[in-house]
């Protein structure tokens, strides 16, 4: 049984942060489109079967209104318990045992979310592309999307745009 492909698709800054030392993610407001531009997360998500994130980043959007995942399947890979929205459910272990579950169940596509989570997918060799959305703001120091646990590995670009906002955003896809 194939296993499911496995995307990301998350805001970074020029220095490579996807949050500040404290969780802070406010600076992504200063890319808010007044027309609305989703940047293309809508038709991302909308192919997506599966949501898994981690449990730093479950605490931070577990307060959203409305949850940003209704309708999704939601695994949060935690070891503690915690109140969950529906359709949400806590799962512990590597990734790579996670996404064989998840492909004997007929998942097609998996978004990972979450740095500790994306860079584990990452060390596992586990990611089939990414959608990197820059931010032109430099943070100076924050929580990192890389880390030396990513190893080497090369990737394709396959598109990059820009738009009036000064977000440049490209996707990659990861070569055999």
């Amino acid at each position: 049984m194939p296993r499911p492909r496995v995307s990301v698709f998350i805001a970074v800054s020029l220095d490579g942060f996807i949050a500040r030392t404290d969780g802070g993610i406010e600076w992504l407001a200063m890319v808010e489109d007044e027309h609305g531009e989703d940047y293309g997360y809508g038709e991302f998500f909308a192919d997506c079967d599966v949501v898994v994130m981690g449990r730093n980043t479950f605490d931070m959007v577990a307060g959203f209104d409305p949850w940003p995942y209704a309708g999704k399947r939601v695994i949060v890979l935690s070891r503690r318990d915690a109140d969950l929205p529906e359709g949400a459910e806590i799962r512990q272990g590597p990734v790579a045992e996670l996404l064989l579950a998840l492909a004997e169940d007929g998942a097609k596509r998996i978004y990972i979310d979450g740095g500790d989570t994306i860079r584990q997918a990452l060390a596992e060799d586990l990611v089939d592309d990414m959608t990197l959305s820059h931010i032109p703001v430099m943070l100076g120091r924050g929580l990192p999307l890389f880390g030396p646990e990513v190893p080497h590995g090369r990737w394709q670009l396959l598109g990059a745009r820009h738009f009036p906002t000064g977000l440049v955003q490209a996707t990659y896809r990861r070569l055999e």
